[in-house]
């Protein structure tokens, strides 16, 4: 920051060169150094808004993290946050810096969306809609003479919806009663044989609510021939059901289990609990940032997108994709056919993997979160600016990565000591490429395990040969390049697969028969 001294020395400078001038630019004379004055007593104002602004918020930022502090601070009788590093006794519970702070801040796409340049690529995605939906009306109009607009892939997608919402009823109410039951059992003082009891009773319950995630929506979507939406929304609520169960059991049960015996706790409030099952994070806590108020147009508004990118997934689907996977299942194999398809697929598949993220992780995430005042919006970073594949998978869903790093990452570095980070970090990806797989044989009906080979194998891989220290704009280029081809792999076996699943079925219902896929032998 300049003294005013040197401004003013300015000023005089940029007067004395305007007097030098020729007398025939004796009008720009007169009129620059007012205009000049004028200019710099405009950026001098603006200077300090722009300075009283960011000591606003600096100050609520501040606020924020002693408030998260106060929260955050043990009950008495309760462990210190500070442990000393030779302590011989090991504790469950991560250090307090490991810990996710939640304060309160905006999407990131949100404040991306106050920048015209940035809008105006979103209205772009808005007219590629527009664009589909006028050809769609074009070809029903020349090829029929009249108004079609064949919705059919989304009413067969969400066919049998109110079977699937349901069966979520008594999935949410195991979830909402068991955990929260169970661990009111394990609180209680312990004395004499009640408690053992008790906490007999509270792995009952918890081995039930396991169960009944289960096994009830796999039986409800087998037995019913669920479409895959229907089947999405089982998948999605079991296993983000079980997700927070986890949640809440690993937060709440250390503290439970290291009180002194005959002593009994106040476990959480069933409101907090309650409040946790809704709102947009997976990790527990009794308490959240939150905002003044609900603003309910934008709530509308997160809604109505996210319902416009289910639609555009439909269109892409329909005009992208069916016309090209539709019969090949009946052609003779080659090579090039194959290498043809997957290119051709790269299109509609990065397309649909923008569609995901815009709709999921941005409007119905916000949605939710705005309903229930919750704070922290952080639910991705700028995923697409990164230029290694581990910075991707860190900032592409921090809902899930929060809960993966918490869960698995640290407390595996527990178990198996600070040494073995190359192993934790190795059973990250395991689970998450197990659960990408379940969730896509889930929705699909079939194994084929692309999505286990491109996450666990070539993801692994690229995790740790495209590390942090790659930070040129060309990294950021391969990573997209890779991104492009991966989703096109995955669009074009799965589509195949889906065809040739119903143009060739199973002669007979064997186990090797159901973990082999037909497109490998459906060709005629």
């Amino acid at each position: 920051m300049e003294p005013r001294g040197v401004h003013l020395r300015r000023r005089e400078g940029l007067g004395g060169e305007q007097e030098h001038q020729p007398l025939g630019e004796g009008s720009t004379e007169t009129h620059g150094a007012p205009d000049l004055v004028q200019w710099t007593r405009h950026m001098e104002a603006m200077k300090t808004q722009l300075l009283e602004q960011a000591q606003g918020q600096l100050t609520e930022m501040l606020d924020r993290a002693v408030w998260e502090a106060v929260q955050s601070y043990p009950p008495q009788g309760g462990p210190l946050p500070s442990i000393p590093p030779d302590s011989l006794s090991k504790t469950p519970e991560p250090a307090l810096g490991k810990r996710k702070v939640f304060i309160i801040r905006k999407s990131l796409l949100d404040e991306l969306m106050e920048v015209q340049h940035f809008r105006t690529i979103y209205h772009m995605f808005i007219a590629g809609l527009c664009v589909f939906i006028i050809s769609t009306v074009a070809i029903d109009f020349i090829d029929e003479g009249r108004l079609l607009l064949e919705l059919d892939l989304l009413i067969f997608s969400f066919g049998q919806l109110p079977l699937a919402l349901v069966t979520w009823v008594p999935m949410f109410l195991s979830t909402l009663l068991a955990p929260y039951q169970a661990l009111r059992l394990w609180a209680r003082p312990r004395e004499g044989g009640a408690w053992i009891l008790g906490a007999g009773l509270g792995c009952a319950l918890l081995a039930a609510h396991i169960a009944m995630l289960g096994v009830l929506p796999l039986h409800v979507a087998v037995e019913r021939q669920l479409p895959p939406a229907s089947r999405c929304i089982l998948v999605f609520e079991q296993v983000r059901l079980l997700m927070k169960s986890y949640s809440f059991l690993r937060e709440a049960v250390p503290g439970t289990l290291h009180t002194r015996g005959g002593e009994g706790i106040q476990a959480p409030s069933f409101s907090s609990y309650l409040y946790f099952l809704f709102c947009p994070t997976l990790i527990y806590r009794e308490a959240y940032p939150r905002t003044p108020h609900i603003r309910w147009n934008y709530v509308a508004k997160n809604f109505a997108q996210a319902l416009g990118c289910v639609l555009y997934a439909c269109f892409i689907l329909c005009r992208l994709c069916v016309p090209v996977f539709a019969n090949m299942s009946r052609e003779p194999f080659s090579t090039r056919t194959l290498v043809l398809s997957v290119l051709h697929a790269t299109l509609p598949g990065i397309l649909m993997l923008l569609l995901i993220f815009f709709a999921f992780l941005h409007c119905w995430l916000n949605a939710f979160a705005e309903m229930l005042r919750f704070g922290d919006r952080m639910f991705y970073r700028d995923w697409w600016n990164s230029t290694s594949f581990s910075n991707y998978y860190r900032t592409w869903n921090v809902v899930v990565h929060d809960w993966l790093y918490s869960y698995v990452y640290q407390d595996g570095l527990w178990l198996v000591g600070r040494q073995a980070r190359g192993a934790a970090m190795l059973s990250v990806f395991l689970v998450s490429a197990v659960v990408h797989e379940y969730i896509f044989c889930f929705v699909l009906g079939f194994f084929y395990p692309v999505m286990l080979m491109l996450f666990l194998v070539f993801g692994g891989l690229l995790n740790f040969m495209m590390h942090d220290q790659h930070t040129g704009p060309a990294w950021n280029v391969v990573m997209w390049t890779l991104l492009f081809l991966g989703q096109g792999i995955q669009v074009s076996l799965y589509c195949q697969e889906w065809y040739a699943q119903r143009h060739c079925p199973p002669p007979q219902t064997t186990f090797w028969r159901l973990v082999t896929p037909r497109s490998w032998s459906c060709h005629t």
